[in-house]
């Protein structure tokens, strides 16, 4: 008996999906190409909820919740839920108003919050991975499955940087190239953990908020500083101790003699010369190539960076200490008479300042945050005029998140956000094969000053509307992120996450 092919659906059953430039024609019962659209009964529907984060409101010291697991569309109280663009859907190209304005009353001011999904291809991640061992030349390629998805970028104070992604990355390359960098980014947004290999360097497993591994190797600290920052801080501590600390780094070795801090002690010059350029006193450059050694460098033996002791200056039975700005790797030695360091063990006063070393420095992370241009078409979505939205952000009157959590908005032209992603609620991002990046983006500001800027005035509707749609969730607000309808204006929140506003013009966004 021959199989019978099922008939095709008639043309009419066939939905359209408008969402992104892709256009996918989706049959009944089926979801387009990123997963977020379905055709729900010859109708475009988004498959995922639309996320409501509720706070918990303390009143006369007594904590009050809303919205819990057991919420069907109970009346809400006033500023409790916060209309977060996760699962929102987009009107990509955004040639119609977002798909929601939200007004709610907070402290008896009107409120508004335009909530969108935007799409970015401008868009990257900047990565923050806690280590002092070598990765990898600055400006190396950084690759996932073989394709190019990112660079190294210039050190910070304790970490490698790596940059990825991108509209470079995105579109710019191959067809590969664009779909690994975009599930690359998608995965690492998402708290997922990736393997990379940085040409030339290390292979490493990334994940946000979780150790970063290198060569196979979990990392444990972040440096407790540079090797004369390290000196600085423990030499009174070592003062009587030992008669010489060196503290091997890749960027700056210390010696403790040779330093400020050891001559504010009056010590004795050791005589012991170590490798590389002499900067200003006992501060050294360049003592080893760089590596996956001692602090940095390539070092497994510290004697290789002495270059030499002089019998003129140094004795017979100098204490010597050398140790990495994390305290993990450390030696005790003490000369002989033909003044060679001769290992010996370790003093217990010595060995608790090397300890205290490590419990300085803390546990080394790998910090991952998105960054993108809300340009483009998607403050057309806003406002009739998009310049407005661009002012009012820069001016502070406008409060951007993402999925709730706080950004930070670079200074300039434009709307350049960034956002730690581990802020944000699980799995907030999507993606679209065209190939980018779909983002929650909220803009929160007063009734008054939406208006102001010609806003979708039409379209706005209540909380308590937004509340009952049958494809609303609720979860719970994440502790320590600002509450975005606080204080009933708009601007970006205090602390650490919040911009002044405004931004280098990233486009993208649509």
């Amino acid at each position: 008996m021959t199989a019978v092919e099922a008939p095709a659906p008639p043309e009419a059953a066939i939905v359209t999906c408008d969402a992104c430039p892709v256009l996918c024609r989706i049959r009944p019962g089926r979801t387009g190409a990123c997963d977020r659209y379905a055709n729900q009964d010859g109708v475009l529907a988004r498959v995922d909820p639309m996320t409501l984060a509720q706070r918990t409101l303390e009143r006369a010291g007594e904590m009050v919740p809303f919205a819990g697991a057991e919420w069907e569309g109970n009346p809400v109280t006033p500023g409790a839920l916060f209309v977060t663009g996760i699962g929102s859907g987009t009107t990509y190209p955004d040639y119609k108003p977002a798909p929601f304005i939200v007004s709610s009353r907070v402290d008896g001011v009107d409120m508004v919050t335009v909530v969108t999904e935007g799409i970015f291809s401008y868009c990257g991640l900047k990565v923050k991975i806690d280590t002092d061992r070598f990765i990898g030349p600055e400006q190396a390629a950084v690759l996932c499955k073989g394709e190019q998805v990112g660079h190294v970028t210039t050190a910070e104070y304790g970490s490698q940087m790596l940059a990825l992604g991108g509209v470079r990355h995105l579109t710019g390359g191959s067809k590969k190239e664009g779909v690994v960098t975009c599930e690359t980014l998608l995965k690492l947004c998402n708290g997922e953990a990736v393997e990379l290999e940085v040409a030339g360097g290390a292979s490493l497993t990334v994940q946000a908020g979780r150790p970063p591994e290198i060569d196979g190797r979990q990392e444990q600290r972040m440096r407790v500083g540079c090797g004369s920052a390290t000196i600085g801080m423990f030499a009174q501590q070592w003062f009587g101790q030992v008669d010489e600390v060196i503290v091997v780094d890749d960027h700056i070795t210390g010696v403790l003699t040779e330093h400020q801090a050891g001559r504010c002690l009056d010590m004795r010059p050791s005589g012991i010369r170590v490798r590389g350029r002499r900067s200003t006193p006992g501060r050294y450059f360049q003592v080893a190539e760089p590596g996956t050694g001692w602090g940095g460098t390539d070092v497994t033996d510290p004697l290789t960076i002495i270059e030499r002791i002089d019998p003129a200056v140094a004795w017979p039975g100098l204490r010597l200490l050398m140790v990495s700005t994390t305290g993990e790797d450390s030696f005790y030695a003490v000369l002989d008479d033909e003044l060679r360091p001769v290992a010996a063990p370790m003093p217990e006063p010595v060995a608790k300042v090397v300890e205290r070393i490590g419990e300085n420095c803390e546990p080394a992370l790998a910090t991952v945050l998105f960054m993108a241009g809300a340009g483009g078409s998607l403050r057309a979505g806003v406002t009739e005029n998009p310049v407005r939205l661009t002012r009012s952000v820069q001016q502070a009157l406008t409060r951007v998140t993402t999925g709730g959590a706080p950004v930070y908005i670079w200074p300039g032209g434009g709307i350049t956000l960034m956002v730690d992603v581990t802020r944000l609620p699980a799995n907030a991002f999507g993606h679209v094969p065209t190939p980018a990046i779909v983002a929650p983006i909220e803009f929160t500001l007063r009734l008054e000053d939406y208006q102001a800027l010609g806003g979708h005035v039409g379209k706005v509707r209540s909380i308590e509307d937004v509340a009952r749609t049958a494809r609303a969730r609720v979860i719970g607000w994440q502790p320590g992120n600002p509450w975005p309808l606080a204080g009933g204006s708009g601007g970006q929140p205090e602390g650490p996450a919040g911009g002044p506003g405004g931004g280098p013009d990233g486009g993208g966004g649509g």
